[in-house]
């Protein structure tokens, strides 16, 4: 099997990498671990796992930047179905729209906005950083064997509010829920950073690697 980390300049693309190797590796899951921007690899890949730090726009510009990069997403994703993972800001790259100091259309794969996080307790600080728990709203196989009281690791100021509450795995409460982990057919997203969320992340990227969309 292949997987591919998209490489458009934005994301922890190694410490990515390593975490999906070492995840089929203890699992014993035969997988290629392959970091890159090249289209027609991307195009034709088992797995598609796209990464982002940042700004919302600067990551929808960052795809834009590589020729063909977006066109290969498609068919990837959408013609092919394969299983899809963003991560972080590669996660809310899914939605209509990103509202982070302007308005730019995402990727538009799940109904929402991309929008400030607003927690009620006013002396929450942002961005959401750290450790925090995660917990179930599905029984999606991405989140099969992780229990109450996972946690894993957060850095963001803005949150994906979803349009349909079918599409929320899973949530993490700042101040309010928050989307933590997202899914429709063979695309899902992680708000939170599974290669540094040790154990938990692990457990949810094996599970992505076993998913059979």
């Amino acid at each position: 099997m292949r997987v591919v980390i998209v490489d458009y300049g934005s994301g922890n693309l190694r410490s990515a990498a390593k975490a999906f190797e070492r995840a089929a590796a203890e699992n014993e899951i035969p997988t290629d671990v392959e970091v890159t921007s090249a289209p027609e690899t991307i195009a034709f890949a088992d797995c598609v796992v796209l990464p982002g730090v940042g700004a919302f726009a600067d990551c929808r510009r960052g795809l834009l930047a590589v020729p063909g990069l977006e066109a290969a997403l498609h068919e990837a994703v959408v013609m092919r179905a394969r299983p899809f993972l963003g991560i972080c800001v590669g996660m809310q790259l899914m939605a209509e729209i990103g509202r982070e100091f302007e308005a730019v259309e995402g990727l538009g794969w799940i109904a929402g906005e991309v929008v400030p996080i607003e927690p009620a307790d006013r002396s929450l600080k942002i961005p959401h950083m750290g450790w925090n728990e995660v917990e179930r709203k599905s029984a999606h196989p991405l989140v099969a064997g992780l229990g109450s009281g996972v946690h894993a690791y957060f850095v963001h100021s803005y949150h994906f509010r979803l349009a349909d509450p079918a599409d929320l795995v899973a949530t993490a409460d700042y101040g309010g829920p928050l989307a933590a982990v997202i899914a429709r057919d063979n695309i899902a997203g992680t708000q939170f950073h599974p290669e540094k969320s040790q154990e938990g992340g692990l457990r949810l990227i094996r599970n992505f690697l076993r998913w059979h969309p």
